[in-house]
């Protein structure tokens, strides 16, 4: 799962709000007015931001590697059984 990606979506949505139309001299003497929102600009960013996103942090991959390597990677028995329970019990 890219959760990177996705917190990069929902960071360009956060930046972007959509503000209210603010009434003008026009509107009030009956000229027809036009509002384009910047759905589209707002779409074509998210996607380049999940385009861009590793689908693999080689950090954290290199860390994982170094640990097992060196002898010195250990689960911890009760942690990996209280995640295991989480995830059991959430897909009842």
């Amino acid at each position: 799962m890219r959760i990177e990606a996705y917190n990069q979506v929902a960071q360009v949505y956060n930046n972007h709000r959509v503000q209210k139309a603010k009434t003008s001299q026009a509107q009030s003497m009956g000229r027809d007015q036009v509002q384009i929102v910047s759905h589209a600009t707002d779409l074509n960013v998210a996607k380049q931001a999940v385009r861009e996103a590793p689908d693999v942090r080689e950090d954290k991959v290199a860390e994982m590697k170094a640990k097992l390597n060196s002898g010195h990677y250990s689960v911890d028995t009760g942690d990996f059984a209280s995640m295991l329970l989480e995830k059991f019990n959430g897909a009842l």
